[in-house]
């Protein structure tokens, strides 16, 4: 979706409605802020609150999302188009997040050998160790149950005996033993409890 253009199409329509920013925030309770960030393509409207844009502006949403007014004849060809636009989307948030993700794993492994080969050695041995080995090990987990979330907003888990794709919820998640991005995970389907493969689409 081009933001900018949508914008631009927010702020023309907000005038033919004879409205300033101001009268447009307050209808919709938000600040002006806001409107004047949608009218610069800096944001686009929260989905909570389009529909209600859009009666005001006498649009549908199907206009606004594409940045200008639909003929009939063009709206099946219009909505094709934003469906494709917006699974792009989707995708390329999907594979950045996926991307932090593993980056965050990454690091956070490579903090814990350093902290603890740092504790192993250069740390006198006794109670200072051992504290400073403990603060090391939870301050790496933190990172861990963070990736984890990230994970599991990502994609879904396919089940390895009838291949549903499903979500679980993050304390099934969290619970389930793993191997890398496959869990053991039981499936809302089949109701079986297999390792099932994380798939990213």
């Amino acid at each position: 979706m081009n933001q900018v253009k949508i914008g631009k199409f927010i702020a023309e329509c907000r005038k033919n409605a004879n409205l300033t920013q101001l009268q447009l925030a307050e209808k919709l309770n938000i600040t002006d802020k806001a409107v004047s960030k949608w009218e610069c393509g800096k944001a686009l409207p929260d989905t909570a609150i389009m529909l209600e844009l859009c009666d005001i502006l006498k649009i549908s949403v199907n206009d606004l999302l594409c940045g200008e007014k639909i003929s009939m004849e063009n709206i099946n060809e219009k909505n094709e188009q934003l469906l494709l636009e917006m699974s792009k989307e989707i995708e390329y948030k999907n594979k950045t997040i996926w991307a932090t993700m593993k980056v965050i794993m990454v690091v956070s492994m490579i903090a814990l050998f350093a902290g603890l080969f740092i504790s192993a050695f250069l740390i006198p041995e006794g109670v200072w160790q051992l504290v400073a080995i403990i603060g090391i090990c939870i301050v790496f987990l933190i990172p861990c149950f963070y990736a984890l979330r990230l994970e599991v907003s990502v994609g879904a888990y396919k089940c390895k005996n009838c291949a549903h794709e499903f979500v679980p919820t993050y304390g099934e998640a969290l619970m389930a033993m793993h191997f890398g991005f496959t869990r053991h995970l039981k499936c809302p389907k089949c109701g079986e409890r297999t390792w099932c493969k994380k798939v990213v689409k």
